[in-house]
């Protein structure tokens, strides 16, 4: 969840095309001439003691919708406890991972798609190890700007590290989205619908804590199913006023809210909702996003227009 707008809309998109220069952190494709000049940070503190942020400022470079786009994100995970393998105390230490990142997009001439790269470098580091890798992240848009409709697909963390923490080189995870967003007719609202890590097609797993016993003690396994499984890659999202001074935002995610739900209770895990509010050139914007029961967290962003 790279900003308040991300999390308010489900945690994960990639169809917003407009001024917000942290959307192509998630897909570079979306780099367009509106974001020129515009400057975004963004602050989460999430669960526990981390503590999760962003910025991204774009620039067009000439006349001819030639934008770039630069963007950092960074985590902390705050402080450890440490000991040996005795179990003795040998101090406090902490851990944290920063990403930076250079996007171009380009117009393929005489269609209304775009294609767009960001080239990401990695940096990882847990108590006295490091660790230093590379990735790329390809994106395609279809911009109908007729019908304010936008249809997207990104692969992300295309790359492997460069030095490994202890020896063992691990793999970045590559992921798979796609997304299709459009203003409603006659409504102020542009609706989301975003299809995450198709590149895996399970997600949905058993979980024994819900399997049912018969009168006769047969157990019956819980089985979640294709509908199930189909329903844990889908993220909503809807934007009410979004291209006003004040807007509305709600979002949903299924696999949050199947895999972090309470039997027989209701949690809200995996809605989550927020607002931005613009005075002039600077717009400010608040999500609070519901993970379970015991945790939620609490977004903040601030967009400056520049020029």
């Amino acid at each position: 969840m790279a900003s308040p707008r991300q999390a308010a809309l489900g945690g994960k998109n990639i169809t917003i095309y407009d001024y917000d220069p942290t959307s192509a952190i998630y897909n570079p494709s979306t780099i367009n001439p509106e974001m020129d000049n515009n400057l975004s940070v963004n602050y989460v503190n999430y669960l526990g003691d981390v503590n999760y942020g962003t910025a991204s400022y774009a620039y067009l470079i000439d006349r001819h919708t030639q934008v770039v786009h630069a963007g950092v994100t960074y985590v902390n995970y705050g402080s450890f406890n440490g000991y040996n393998e005795f179990g003795e105390p040998t101090g406090d230490f902490s851990g944290g991972e920063v990403a930076f990142s250079l996007g171009y997009a380009y117009n393929i001439p005489w269609t209304d798609f775009y294609i767009g790269a960001n080239a990401k470098l990695i940096s990882s580091k847990l108590e006295q190890y490091t660790s230093l890798g590379g990735a790329l992240d390809l994106g395609v848009t279809y911009f109908y700007e007729d019908w304010d409709l936008v249809v997207s697909g990104v692969v992300r963390n295309i790359g492997t590290q460069f030095t490994p923490y202890n020896e063992i080189y691990e793999r970045i995870p590559l992921e798979v989205d796609f997304g299709i967003s459009q203003l409603a007719d006659g409504v102020p609202i542009r609706w989301h619908i975003t299809l995450e890590n198709m590149q895996q097609w399970n997600l949905a797993f058993r979980n024994s804590a819900r399997d049912e016993t018969d009168l006769e003690g047969n157990v019956i396994a819980d089985d979640p199913g294709f509908f199930n499984n189909l329903l844990r890659h889908t993220v909503l999202g809807a934007e009410l006023f979004p291209e006003g001074g004040f807007n509305l935002r709600l979002g949903f995610s299924f696999r949050r809210s199947e895999e972090l739900r309470i039997l027989d209770q209701r949690s809200f895990a995996g809605l989550s909702g927020g607002f931005s509010v613009k005075f002039n050139k600077l717009r400010l914007s608040y999500t609070y996003a519901r993970y379970h029961a015991a945790s939620s967290s609490s977004f903040f962003g601030l967009n400056l227009d520049l020029n």
